[in-house]
């Protein structure tokens, strides 16, 4: 199942699709407030989305064309939806990190490759807490793009460079535990240029807006 969520006269409608057929869950006010729902309750999100049923169909293609097609999950309060990311989750971002910053001795590894061999060491801990991984902050929800809409440079940037990701999206519940809604492909636009300054300036690259969507796929 995958959720997105498209504006209306009447505000935000939540759509779920599966193949090609895509329709608007009944009664739902957000894809946030389905999430919470089921975080909430226990259940799994897709059973919360089973049990409203849905309604009228729509032509998704057709709305992300018309522009109507939104970020897939919003939080009423922006500042309350936190825009994060981990670095060197994979191979090759391990080894071009690597030699972008390497030590003047090459037999003296990086701090990201330290930190990348410390992961596959102890990143997947039978019991927490594991090792924690390079961890940055994009910026809150202001930052958040809606698919299909344009991503700017701030004045400050030095570079625009789009960067594929995939998103892995979570809410908090009432218990304070996270739960994870699903995943969704992302574009971390960063400041390619700004980062190669200076290993420290990472985080700096990062500040500006990102995009994900136009939708979750959820599990």
């Amino acid at each position: 199942m995958l959720l997105s969520q498209i504006v209306t006269p009447g505000g935000l409608a939540v759509v779920a699709r599966e193949g090609s057929e895509a329709a608007i869950v009944k009664g739902a006010a957000s894809v946030y407030a389905l999430a919470l729902e089921a975080a909430d309750s226990g259940r799994r999100l897709a059973d919360v989305v089973a049990a409203r049923g849905l309604g009228e169909a729509v032509d998704l293609v057709a709305l992300a064309a018309a522009g109507k097609l939104t970020l897939p999950i919003t939080h009423p309060d922006p500042a309350h939806l936190h825009l994060t990311g981990t670095g060197l989750t994979h191979l090759g971002s391990a080894a071009t990190r690597d030699s972008m910053h390497a030590k003047a001795n090459a037999a003296d590894a990086s701090d990201s490759m330290k930190m990348f061999r410390m992961g596959l060491e102890g990143g997947k801990p039978a019991q927490l807490p594991g090792v924690q991984p390079e961890w940055f902050y994009t910026g809150n929800g202001v930052m958040a793009v809606a698919s299909g809409q344009p991503l700017t440079v701030p004045d400050f940037g030095q570079d625009g460079g789009e960067e594929p990701e995939v998103a892995g999206i979570y809410v908090i519940g009432k218990d304070g535990a996270p739960a994870r809604v699903g995943w969704a492909l992302a574009n971390e636009f960063s400041d390619h240029v700004m980062e190669r300054v200076n290993y420290l300036y990472l985080a700096h690259s990062k500040l500006r807006p990102a995009s994900f969507g136009p939708e979750i796929l959820v599990g």
